[in-house]
Parts: structure tokens; C-alpha cells; sequence
């Protein structure tokens, strides 16, 4: 069930599977199509719900390309997604830069966070890595420096381009094109009017402009939530380093590393994700 919810000075597009008397499982991505129908339905026994960010999706947006908030804002909305629908405590997961907030999320109101998990993320903010983490591999800071423009008005460069874009970030030869333009479409469809809402859905260009200070990654250990870190093998983006060191610097965190899979979510990964998760938020 989708509704629009009111979360302080703006309405984020929320969506719910499953029956609200069963663990509440918060999935957070920049858009409810960040996470595939296919894996949320394998999350049978939880009350799943996804939402779209600020300047994502369905809800309100004013300017990705110029957001008048802060990352710690994102995670305000995230506590209020939870009042809005009268949950105390959830399960919790982000992906990807989402995982950003996911972790603030955990630190600053670990009352609110029954569990965590954390896929395909890293401890730091957009830009430079700290020396001890593996930075973008050079062949996705080559396709991003010199893959043909978009055309952000036009369905088909754009899913032509993300695909291109899909191809490069799985790391992986059992790449399915078919299938990356399949859920590029579904994030596409979500997009609102505005000019830069699909480029801010399709490739979460937001985070790199919002200011995220301060750093957390020396709080990590605070987190008190049980933690399940999931990472592709070979992420070229976020190189599974990052995830390595969300598992060691998080007390108690387990590591779980996809065979073949890079900064995806791709349909074969799907049943191994999801019987950890259900593993995990089952504790």
C-alpha cells in the first residue's frame, strides 16, 4: 500500500507489504524502486516498508541538484516515517548511500533500531575515502569521466545510460542488461516533473551535494543494534574494504559477501539476501 505521509515541512511517499502486526522492517533507499518487488516479497513474516527520499520518487521535491537540507535531515525523516505509521521499533537496512543514513540512524536513535543492516555501503561520507579504505575502482571513475551524456528528457538514452552505468558497477560477467533496464525503468516511473528528479532516483546524485558533516565513522563503536553487513565481492564502487571495516569496526557485526556480485542487488542474489536478513532481524 502506497500513501503520502507527512514528515515535518515535506510528504514522503511511503510503501508497505505485509501486516503491520509483524516485525517492522525499514528498507532505506533513495527510491521505494531501490529495492526490487521481487526481494521484498521474498520477506515474508515482516511489515516491510520502503519510502521515497526528499527530491526522490513520489515525494516532495524542490531542487536535487541544490537540496536546502543536510544528511542529518534524511535521518530525522527516516525517525518520522516510523512515528507517521505509529512504529517504535523497527528493523532496519539501508542500502547502498542510504546506508548512510541506515548508520546515523542506528547511532543517533538506537532506541528506534531493533537490528541493522547494511549493503553495499562504507563508513564515510561522498568524497575522498580515508587512506585505509579502497577507493571507486578506476574503471568506474573512467565510464562516469567519459560515458556519453544523457539526455535527462529523453526514456531511452536514459535507460540506455543506466544500463551502461549498471553494466560497469556489477563487476560481474553474469551482468543482466535485461534486467538492469527493467528496474531502471521502475526507478524511472517513480520520477517526478522536475528536471533532475530522475538523474537524483536513477544515480542518487543528491548525497554528493548535501552537506554531511560531522563524520561518524569514529562512533561506529556506539552501535548497539545487532548488525549484518552485506557486500558484492566486486563492488568496483564501494570495493567490499569498506564493508570489511563497517564489520570490524561495529561491535559484534557479521560480514556476509556475495559471491560474483558487485554494487547491485541483482535477482540472483536475492534469496541469499533475503534469508539473511530474515535470519537476522529473527534474533
Amino acid at each position: 500500500m502506497e500513501t503520502l505521509l507527512p514528515v515535518g515541512d515535506v510528504e514522503l511517499c511511503v510503501d508497505t507489504v505485509g501486516s503491520p502486526a509483524d516485525s517492522a522492517l525499514l528498507l532505506i533507499g533513495t527510491t521505494v524502486a531501490s529495492w526490487d518487488d521481487e526481494l521484498v516479497e521474498r520477506l515474508t513474516g515482516r511489515f516491510v516498508i520502503r519510502y521515497d527520499l526528499r527530491d526522490a520518487g513520489r515525494s516532495t521535491t524542490v531542487d536535487p541538484d541544490s537540496p536546502g537540507y543536510t544528511l542529518r535531515d534524511l535521518v530525522t525523516d527516516a525517525v518520522g516515517v516510523l512515528d507517521g505509521l505509529g512504529i517504535a521499533r523497527a528493523h532496519v537496512a539501508g542500502l547502498a548511500t542510504s546506508g548512510f543514513i541506515a548508520q546515523l540512524l542506528a547511532l543517533d536513535h538506537p532506541s528506534r533500531v531493533a537490528s541493522l543492516v547494511l549493503v553495499g555501503t562504507r563508513p564515510v561520507a561522498p568524497g575522498p575515502a580515508d587512506h585505509d579504505l579502497p577507493e571507486h575502482s578506476p574503471a568506474v571513475m573512467a565510464h562516469f569521466g567519459s560515458a556519453p551524456p544523457i539526455d535527462w528528457t529523453d526514456r531511452t538514452s536514459i535507460l540506455d545510460g543506466a544500463v551502461a552505468a549498471a553494466r560497469v558497477l556489477s563487476g560481474s560477467p553474469r551482468f543482466d542488461p535485461a534486467e538492469a533496464r527493467a528496474h531502471a525503468a521502475r526507478v524511472l516511473d517513480r520520477s517526478g516533473p522536475h528536471p533532475a528528479s530522475a538523474r537524483a532516483g536513477l544515480m542518487s546524485t543528491v548525497f554528493s551535494k548535501l552537506d554531511c558533516t560531522p563524520r561518524w565513522r569514529e562512533r561506529l563503536r556506539e552501535v548497539t543494534a545487532p548488525t549484518l553487513v552485506v557486500h558484492g565481492e566486486a563492488d568496483p564502487f564501494f570495493p567490499v574494504g569498506n564493508a570489511e571495516a563497517l564489520a570490524e569496526e561495529i561491535p559484534g557485526a557479521r560480514l556476509l559477501v556475495l559471491e560474483g556480485v558487485g554494487a547491485e542487488l541483482p535477482r540472483r542474489a536475492h534469496a541469499e539476501v533475503a534469508t539473511a536478513v530474515l535470519e537476522h532481524t529473527a534474533r
